[in-house]
């Protein structure tokens, strides 16, 4: 997200809220943003640098933590500028709900701006799919790089993949939408689509409607789905959705019963089990090799 405002915190840092209903005049429309610092910026706290430590060690320290600090200023850019497109109503605002509505009614095109691995799970049916961060597939130092930093920095549980902004989005959009438009946008969450959102407005477009709290938000039948799982679940994925343990899944947990959560907890056990193997294995590899030493 380098080319916007740096890259993309976590998707659950931003909330979006409306008061007014829809038939409401849109001078007494209100909505608030709420965002938050990435977690690895919190309570972080302080280790001296010892002379024991090499001075590339100390470099790369120091252009991290000045990386985190510009993302964190970038973040508070962002807002406002998005704050001010809503509020101003350049980018109108749409539920869901509404926009399956528009789309039945109007035959309004929808844009579908997520990645590919949230797209191949679901999306709706119709809509046009141009991303404007995809995964990053290059295998150069810089990208291995920041590969291994997502997958540590909890790629690993949510699965969540190192993304990368296409410069060619706005091109692409040009040739499938003139700029009169009525233009409908959407990612997973919402944050993504907002990005693409004000990309799109500064580029000409001034028919473009939001969609509040992205596809994540829909529920089933407000629009048309296609793909093999619902719009909820398309954006989980690595460990945690492996397990069963994310919102999503407890949510649906809930409504399915008992069959459902059975599932889930057999895999739990399964990882504990071969976890367990592993380390009992491990024990008796260093028993062998500790016998096989010459006394």
């Amino acid at each position: 997200m380098e080319a916007l405002f740096g890259p993309p915190p976590p998707l659950n840092t931003i909330s979006v809220s409306r008061s007014n209903s829809i038939n409401r005049q849109p001078h007494a429309s209100h909505y608030s943003f709420n965002f938050s610092a990435p977690s690895s910026l919190k309570f972080r706290p302080f280790h001296p640098i010892h002379h024991r430590y090499p001075k590339r060690v100390i470099r790369m320290q120091a252009v991290d933590e000045d990386y985190e600090v510009k993302q964190v200023r970038d973040m508070a850019a962002a807002r406002k500028r998005w704050e001010s497109l809503v509020r101003e109503e350049k980018v109108k605002v749409l539920t869901p709900k509404e926009a399956g509505y528009a789309i039945q009614l109007s035959n309004k095109p929808l844009l579908d701006v997520r990645p590919s691995t949230e797209r191949e799970k679901a999306w709706v049916k119709g809509s046009t799919w141009i991303p404007i961060f995809d995964v990053d597939t290059r295998f150069d130092a810089g990208t291995l790089s920041k590969k291994v930093s997502t997958f540590m920095m909890g790629g690993w549980w949510s699965g969540a993949p190192t993304l990368s902004y296409d410069n060619q989005f706005l091109e692409k959009v040009a040739e499938k939408f003139p700029k009169d438009t009525d233009l409908i946008v959407a990612c997973q969450k919402g944050l993504r689509s907002l990005a693409a959102c004000e990309q799109l407005y500064n580029a000409g477009y001034r028919n473009i409607f939001w969609v509040q709290g992205g596809l994540e938000a829909a529920e089933e039948g407000e629009l048309e789905r296609e793909g093999p799982q619902p719009f909820k679940f398309a954006g989980i994925g690595g460990v945690s959705e492996f397990l069963g343990w994310t919102d999503q899944q407890r949510a649906a947990a809930a409504k399915e019963g008992w069959g459902y959560r059975l599932v889930f907890s057999a895999r739990t056990i399964g990882l504990f089990l071969a976890a367990d193997a592993m380390f009992l294995g491990a024990q008796q590899v260093v028993h062998y090799l500790q016998d096989k030493k010459p006394h």
